[in-house]
């Protein structure tokens, strides 16, 4: 499948039209570009049963919805489609229960998290346009996705990371190819030295949201999740959120779906989750606003949503209440300890982030958001083994007798 269906790009706030054949940034009003496509000519050229039938195994499946023109400009690591993993003893199922509750593991992919898809869309564009240094701030699994891509497309790139970011994130950067600084601030703070050096050194910016190709990327996400459900979407979806580009990509990627009719019926509630010690767009959407002012001192042990401004939070919170979702922070401490009783109650290692979804979900019950009735996928970001772990204290002397009774 090698059909080409883009027409433009459109300012997300304003809805003017830019040329796709063009590098793009920001709209001229400062808002992200979104990518828009021919769906009566996918439509009638293309069917659901055709991708589900393809040979491909990852995201390149989708190809007729995504922007990249020349299969050739396609950069790959070995994409999967991201098992979904239904919670066995982590979840207090009765008999009466109609809902699930699953989780959809994307750190199988390459570099450990779902970072690998909007970087991947986002390298790809960039080797079509002849790029040749890309620049990207990060609190860790974007750098390392961008700098893998970057480098198995021959691209140059440069990391700019907080220095309080997870150190395997920072080796695992520079490791794969990119030059990596440590900033002494917080991502934001990390943008704005990217954003600053354009001109100067010429690299192109690809900061969340910032560029209109790593939307399509995470969209992929929503597309792979209809696709293994048999095209019948959830009922609710929780999602970690830091700058939000795939609950964005995801809530594109359903009405796409639903206007080619691939998918029919109630489209899932969007569920924006948040730590409490980095929560703007939860703030933002409780008080019925649709942009969120810059959190101060943020701080969280979940590094991934420790976003204290987002470009795209009214697309986030226009994601939330158009699919009569909500938004929800979770503590630190409540973070953790439902990653440790995840992991050991049903071997599922999830990372900070993933875990904060869970704890969400638990939250959501006791509110009666949600019910045992619905459907619910959490996603779990990235693999757990990148974040710090707890340290193992049982020990054993070979020279002394083992008291063999402990073990039972």
């Amino acid at each position: 499948m090698n059909k080409y269906y883009v027409t433009h790009l459109e300012c997300s706030m304003t809805g003017k039209k830019y040329p796709a054949n063009e590098i793009q940034g920001l709209s001229e009003v400062g808002r992200p570009l979104l990518v828009r496509y021919d769906l009566e000519k996918i439509k009638k050229e293309i069917s659901r049963e055709e991708i589900s039938n393809s040979k491909i195994d990852g995201l390149w499946r989708y190809s007729p919805l995504l922007p990249v023109k020349n299969p050739e400009d396609r950069v790959t690591l070995g994409e999967i489609i991201t098992p979904l993993i239904k919670l066995i003893n982590s979840v207090n199922y009765n008999k009466e229960d109609k809902g699930l509750v699953l989780i959809k593991d994307e750190g199988r992919l390459p570099t450990g998290s779902f970072k690998a898809r909007g970087l991947c869309l986002a390298v790809s564009m960039a080797k079509q346009f002849k790029l040749n240094h890309l620049a990207i701030p990060t609190n860790g699994n974007a750098g390392a996705a961008m700098a893998a891509y970057a480098t198995h497309a021959g691209i140059k790139s440069t990391v700019f990371c907080p220095e309080d970011t997870p150190d395997i994130n920072i080796r695992e950067i520079q490791s794969l190819g990119a030059e990596t600084f440590l900033v002494n601030g917080l991502i934001n703070d990390c943008g704005k030295i990217v954003g600053e050096g354009k001109e100067e050194v010429g690299w192109f910016d690809v900061s969340t949201l910032k560029e209109p190709y790593r939307i399509e990327g995470k969209k992929t996400m929503g597309l792979e999740l209809a696709e293994q459900l048999n095209w019948e979407l959830p009922d609710v979806i929780f999602y970690p959120t830091g700058g939000g580009t795939g609950l964005i990509g995801m809530w594109k990627a359903f009405l796409e779906l639903k206007e080619l009719g691939w998918v029919k019926g109630k489209l899932p509630r969007m569920v924006a989750v948040q730590a409490e010690g980095c929560a703007p767009i939860v703030k933002a959407w409780e008080n019925g606003e649709e942009h969120a002012p810059l959190w101060k001192d943020a701080y969280t042990k979940a590094a991934g949503i420790r976003v204290p401004v987002a470009v795209g939070d009214f697309l986030i919170i226009r994601a939330v209440n158009e699919s009569k979702g909500f938004a929800i922070a979770i503590s630190d401490e409540e973070i953790m300890q439902t990653r440790d009783r995840v992991a050991y109650t049903d071997g599922c290692f999830l990372c900070p982030e993933g875990a904060a979804t869970m704890r969400a979900y638990e939250k959501a019950l006791s509110k009666k958001l949600i019910t045992k009735q619905d459907k619910v996928v959490l996603f779990n970001c990235a693999t757990g083994l990148k974040y710090p772990l707890p340290a193992v204290t049982n020990k054993l002397d070979k020279n002394k007798k083992i008291d063999y009774k402990v073990f039972n």
